[in-house]
């Protein structure tokens, strides 16, 4: 629930208690900008603050699904420059994402991570319910690769944001994001599958 601020002061207590956290970051945006009318936090910063903080591992940070429009020739420059991975939209077109999360599964190792997961990570047809849709997204089931694929990692939280059900009369952007959220359930440490 809320949008993309609530994970802030979410990784701030994490990495009070962990030290800074590796992130899976479902999203169609980087949520690095560095004010929005004339704010330094609000649902486009909340990375940036993160980094800033020194609440980020970031040779630990993959941020997955990023597209859509920009005002900068090179909009995920300062997210590179950090050392996160990007993985954009098209690398993730028509394709499973279990060989991606093999590669995500090495890179965190086993130390705390988060998932943070904004529902307009996935196509609008799927998930209209979003204050920002973007067009191109992932489909419900590379969703659930990606959780699963997080399976077996120190996750020590997770999120789901930016739902907003007034957006969607047909309520498949809540439904959807009900099911991933039980599914982030489902791959905590500790849990049991039958």
């Amino acid at each position: 629930g809320g949008d993309h601020t609530i994970t802030y002061p979410i990784l701030q207590a994490l990495a009070a208690k962990h030290g800074p956290m590796g992130l899976v970051h479902v999203d169609a945006h980087t949520d690095t900008g560095d004010t929005a009318l004339g704010e330094k936090i609000y649902h486009g910063t909340p990375f940036r603050r993160c980094v800033e903080e020194g609440l980020l591992d970031c040779n630990r940070v993959v941020q997955i699904g990023i597209r859509g429009s920009s005002y900068d020739p090179d909009p995920y420059k300062y997210c590179r420059e950090q050392g996160f991975r990007v993985v954009p939209a098209e690398e993730c077109w028509m394709k499973s994402l279990e060989p991606l999360m093999s590669e995500v599964r090495a890179q965190m190792g086993n130390k705390p991570m988060y998932i943070s997961f904004d529902i307009d990570g996935l196509d609008p047809a799927y998930a209209p319910g979003t204050g920002t849709p973007e067009i191109a997204g992932l489909t419900p089931v590379q969703a659930l690769e990606i959780i699963r694929g997080c399976k077996g990692l120190n996750i020590v939280g997770c999120d789901l944001v930016e739902v907003a059900p007034m957006y969607d009369i047909s309520g498949n952007t809540a439904l959807l994001g009900a099911n991933l959220l039980f599914e982030m359930l489902c791959v905590l440490p500790g849990v049991k599958a039958l």
